[in-house]
């Protein structure tokens, strides 16, 4: 689900000022990635060139794209939907496994495995075509769940992914980009930085403090029911100040069409099939990276799926907190 939510308002936040810390330099980088942009506003030690943190951070976004892109039709996900028997990579298996934990957890409202659901349904009959029967509906149903799945361990030690049906397929649009910031953020705070803040096709993961030595700031802006496809820019809605987290808002409001009076959602609940009719616009889930039990795992990659969860269910999901 493509989101145009959040804001960056510190985007100056990179310059290094009168009151820094003598040894704290803050960059800012840039770049094109999965369909988008990502910027990334951090401090680095001295002696850590921000040009070959860049090309890391280009690096790896590449690597993901590889592995999970739904749109690159060479990527290891594509190939594995057209029904190639391929070895996993470890993009690939951090992210199925945290869709069945998170697709159990949610009833099946999270669920990469609609991926039939999601190109029958589409936009391409906003042109005319008829919108999908309650028969071809259910016909793609039978093929989705992420039960139909499993890994499976070769004797070489590579491990393959297994499908109940040929016509069960996969897609990672909903925990992908929160998943490249988490890796993002391990990539970053492996050069040594403790303070950044990543948005990758505007999810957002933020450690420590910004330039100006204090929490970061996020602005989401206000769901507008005439927004449409636009890329208009919208009031705020709410400033957040957050450190150590990650934070996501998912909506509806720009991305929606009306045939024969009906206005139809872009989200689509994978439990019934069709477009959700709850009216929520938007939900903005922020996952702290520390619980009570210790680190949180791919926070980023938990708050992008628990914003399109609470869009499917029509509010807030469980374990996070919802805006």
């Amino acid at each position: 689900m493509k989101r145009f939510l959040l804001f960056l308002l510190l985007l100056t936040a990179f310059l290094p000022t009168g009151c820094d810390a003598p040894r704290t330099r803050y960059f800012r980088m840039e770049g094109f990635a999965q369909g988008g942009s990502w910027h990334i506003i951090c401090s680095l030690p001295r002696g850590v060139r921000p040009d070959a943190v860049q090309a890391e951070i280009d690096s790896v976004l590449l690597e993901i794209d590889r592995s999970l892109s739904g749109y690159n039709r060479g990527s290891l996900l594509s190939r594995l939907n057209a029904g190639e028997d391929l070895p996993l990579d470890d993009h690939f298996l951090v992210n199925f496994r945290l869709s069945e934990e998170l697709w159990r957890e949610s009833g099946g409202a999270f669920d990469p495995s609609a991926a039939p659901l999601f190109d029958l349904w589409g936009f391409e009959f906003t042109d005319g075509s008829a919108i999908p029967s309650r028969a071809q509906i259910d016909s793609v149903r039978a093929f989705i769940g992420m039960d139909k799945f499993r890994i499976d361990s070769l004797p070489d030690g590579s491990l393959h992914l297994l499908k109940a049906d040929p016509r069960c397929r996969l897609n990672f649009n909903a925990i992908a980009q929160g998943y490249s910031c988490d890796r993002i953020g391990q990539l970053l705070e492996a050069a040594g930085s403790g303070n950044y803040l990543v948005e990758v096709g505007r999810e957002i993961l933020c450690k420590g403090l910004s330039a100006r030595g204090d929490k970061w700031t996020i602005g989401v802006e206000t769901p507008d029911r005439n927004a449409h496809d636009s890329e208009a820019v919208l009031p705020l809605q709410d400033t957040l100040r957050v450190t150590d987290c990650a934070v996501v808002t998912s909506g509806d409001y720009r991305k929606f069409y009306e045939k024969e009076g009906k206005r139809y959602a872009h989200t689509i609940d994978p439990r019934t099939g069709e477009p959700v009719t709850h009216g929520l616009l938007s939900a903005t889930v922020i996952v702290p990276a520390e619980s009570d039990t210790g680190r949180v795992a791919w926070p980023c990659a938990r708050a992008d799926a628990r914003a399109t969860w609470s869009m499917v269910i029509g509010r807030c999901s469980p374990s996070g907190t919802s805006s």
